[in-house]
C-alpha cells in the first residue's frame, strides 16, 4: 500500500490521480499507524517549511516517517517534501526539518523572478545512473512552483539537476529515500514515467 500523507500542504487529489494512470492504488491519510502499515510514503507539499513541520509533529507523524525511512521502505518527498526531509530550511528563520538526508534549504539570491515557477528542464547528473532516472532522457522538462531549494551536502546524491540563474539540485537519492523539487503530478508523461520508476521500488 502506497500512502500520501495528509498534513494540509499538499496537491493530494492529484498526486492520487497522477498514480492512478498508472492502475496504482494509493491511501491519502494523516493516520500515523496507516503510514506504519504503508509499504510506500509520498510526502508533497506546498507552502512554508515551518508551518508544515509544526502541523507534522502536531499530528504525530514525524516519527512514523522516520521509522519508515529507517527500515528501508521507499519515501518520495514532493517541492516542500522534499526539502522537509534535509536536516534544515533557512526559510524565514533558521528551523529543523526531518533530516533524514544532509543538507540545507536556501533561498534563491539572483535577479531573476522569484518564485521559479513553471516549466524548466532537468539535466541529469551524469555521476550517477540511477533507477530513478529510468527512461528519462535527461532534457525532458517539468513543473516548478519554488521559492527556496535544496543544498545537499552530498552531491552525488543529486540525480537531475535544473538551471535558474543558478544550477540546483531539482531531484536527489539516497538509497530508499527520494526527493523531487518539481511536481511530478502535474509534468505530464514525464512526471508519470518518475512516478513509475518509483513504484517500480516498491517490493
Amino acid at each position: 500500500m502506497i500512502t500520501i500523507i495528509d498534513y494540509g500542504a499538499g496537491n493530494l487529489k492529484n498526486v492520487k490521480h497522477a498514480l492512478g494512470k498508472l492502475d496504482v492504488q494509493a491511501n491519502i491519510s494523516s493516520n500515523p499507524e496507516e503510514l506504519r502499515k504503508s509499504n510506500a510514503l509520498i510526502l508533497p507539499g506546498v507552502g512554508a517549511f515551518k508551518d508544515a513541520m509544526d502541523t507534522l509533529y502536531k499530528l504525530k507523524l514525524v516519527n512514523p516517517i522516520k521509522e519508515h525511512a529507517e527500515q528501508g521502505k521507499p519515501l518520495l518527498g514532493i517541492c516542500l517534501g522534499y526539502q522537509l526531509l534535509y536536516d534544515k530550511s533557512f526559510e524565514d528563520g533558521e528551523w529543523e526539518g526531518l533530516g533524514l538526508l544532509k543538507g540545507e534549504v536556501v533561498p534563491f539570491t539572483h535577479d531573476l523572478k522569484v518564485p521559479h515557477m513553471g516549466w524548466n528542464q532537468l539535466i541529469k547528473n551524469p555521476n550517477n545512473a540511477d533507477p530513478m532516472t529510468k527512461n528519462i532522457g535527461g532534457e525532458e522538462y517539468v513543473y516548478f512552483v519554488h521559492s527556496y531549494f535544496v543544498k545537499p551536502e552530498n552531491k552525488e546524491e543529486t540525480i537531475f539537476y535544473t538551471d535558474y540563474g543558478i544550477t540546483f539540485s531539482a531531484a536527489s537519492r539516497k538509497e530508499n529515500i527520494i526527493g523531487m523539487q518539481f511536481h511530478p503530478e502535474k509534468s505530464g508523461e514525464t512526471g508519470t514515467k518518475l512516478l513509475k520508476n518509483f513504484v517500480e521500488l516498491i517490493s
